[in-house]
């Protein structure tokens, strides 16, 4: 408790009991007085006294209560709970998938990246972006609408090539909110280029996002906003820079936007402005800055924060947390690709060194067993529980569909002729029947691949359809070339 809290109280006490004892001596002197004409009117008069006394005694005793009941600070609104708890499932999932990472680097950063998004699960801001081409108006934008805010505005708190962030409050709204200065996009060069990244980034990041125009939408700056939009991002639609245009024009530019993004969004948040007007020159010669009118935007804008909030925050870390989990599926898909690779290209040569010892024609049986330990292999791989019966069986009946697809005969076909041109007679009958497994096991692999990744699915279209996407995959010449170069320095080992 303060002192001048403390002070108080004790003033109010003392200031009462001198009170209390003026008032008992007060009475003491009315009820002599009233006893000596008539005892009962004394008596009902004292009654009535000592009610009012309590009563007197009881509002004292309730406002001191609240004056001695400490502050309670005023309650941050919370996300709907059930996005919140869906995003919290999704972090969970991560952190036990981040385990299956190899790269410690890579995995660090995951876990970095799902902390983050955890903090922001109580964060109290709300995340505006403005962000568009850097001839747009954006930062002309932000200092208008800085400029307009009821309420304390903060410093930057970044002034990188990522763009600058501002703090203020909006009258009405129990949460801060915090803007963000984006980068332009759609700039020439790398250095553009990677403006642009960091400015989609920032976007995608936002709760609600101002997507700035200086003119009608042109197709490069439609896609942009669509994909954002399709992804679930809450949008402001701002025709900056109406000054320059006489008002009919001003009239058919609005009208156009809002019919050609009546997909993406309502008419109403495609919002004409004019952050920064020109200077006009007056008659008297002086030159005269005309105030911003971003009016319209600040009513759209408070709008849409006061309504809706609190489910763009939910709705945001929901989406952050969905979009982390599906690059950590990406990242755990893209490591067990690079390990199974090996795998197949391994097993390759080593049914090429089986299959060039038996006799002149390909025997698929011949490479059964090899193509069944590869199974087994790439299950493991994957996290599939399969065992050499199970990856024998596949095999075969992988092995059947290559038959019946001719993919076998194609294969011969292919390496004949590569083979025949490249190394001497006496060794082409063996150069073709190993090179041609290899191949086929290359095939029969990266179809297994595919049929593990899909969750031990073929998919719609089944086996065959893998089997034939694979061999158009890898029949393309430049391929060929270098299976065939491949095949050629291992010939003395395949014989």
């Amino acid at each position: 408790m303060s002192r001048s809290r403390l002070l108080t109280i004790i003033v109010g006490i003392l200031l009462t009991l001198g009170l209390m004892i003026w008032l008992i001596d007060t009475l003491s002197r009315i009820y002599v007085s009233v006893a000596a004409a008539s005892p009962q009117l004394a008596n009902a008069l004292l009654g009535l006294l000592l009610l009012l006394i309590l009563a007197l005694l009881g509002a004292i005793a309730y406002y001191l209560s609240l004056f001695l009941r400490p502050k309670q600070r005023r309650s941050v609104p919370k996300a709907p709970l059930e996005k919140t708890d869906a995003a919290t499932a999704n972090l969970q999932a991560i952190r036990q998938q981040a385990d299956q990472i190899q790269d410690e680097i890579t995995r660090q950063a995951l876990l970095e990246r799902t902390r983050e998004i955890e903090e922001n699960l109580s964060r109290r801001e709300l995340r505006v972006v403005v962000f568009g081409t850097g001839s747009a108006g954006k930062t002309s934008i932000v200092n208008a609408i800085l400029g307009r805010m009821v309420g304390q505005v903060g410093a930057p708190m970044g002034t990188t090539t990522l763009g600058e962030t501002y703090q203020f409050r909006l009258k009405g709204l129990n949460r801060e909110v915090q803007i963000t200065d984006t980068p332009g996009i759609l700039e020439a060069g790398m250095a553009g280029t990677e403006r642009d990244r960091a400015a989609r980034q920032l976007a995608a990041e936002a709760d609600l996002l101002l997507f700035v125009l200086d003119n009608d939408l042109r197709q490069s700056e439609y896609d942009p906003l669509r994909t954002l939009v399709e992804i679930g991002k809450r949008s402001l639609i701002l025709f900056n820079k109406t000054d320059l245009y006489p008002t009919d024009e001003q009239a058919a530019i609005l009208e156009r936007l809002q019919q050609r993004l009546r997909s993406l969004t309502q008419p109403d948040d495609v919002v004409a402005i004019a952050a920064h007007p020109q200077t006009v020159r007056l008659d008297t010669g002086e030159l005269f800055q005309p105030e911003p009118n971003i009016v319209p935007l600040l009513r759209r804008m408070a709008a849409i924060l006061r309504t809706e909030g609190e489910d763009l925050i939910a709705d945001n870390i929901l989406l952050q947390s969905q979009r982390l989990g599906a690059e950590t599926r990406q990242l755990i898909d893209a490591q067990r690709l690079q390990q199974a690779e090996k795998i197949v290209d391994r097993y390759q040569w080593i049914g090429a060194g089986v299959v060039s010892a038996t006799p002149p024609l390909v025997d698929l049986l011949a490479t059964a067993a090899v193509n069944a330990q590869m199974v087994v292999e790439l299950g493991q791989i994957y996290g599939c529980d399969i065992n050499l019966e199970r990856g024998k069986e596949l095999a075969i009946s992988l092995a059947k569909t290559l038959v019946s697809l001719g993919v076998v005969r194609g294969a011969i076909e292919i390496f004949s002729i590569a083979l025949q041109t490249n190394i001497g007679t006496f060794l082409v009958g063996r150069a073709i029947q190993g090179a041609t497994a290899a191949y086929l096991i290359r095939i029969a692999g990266k179809s297994f691949i595919e049929y593990f990744r899909r969750d031990q699915d073929w998919g719609d279209g089944g086996m065959s359809q893998v089997v034939q996407e694979q061999f158009r995959l890898n029949q393309r010449d430049e391929f060929v070339k270098g299976f065939v170069k491949e095949a050629i320095d291992r010939i003395g080992w395949l014989q």
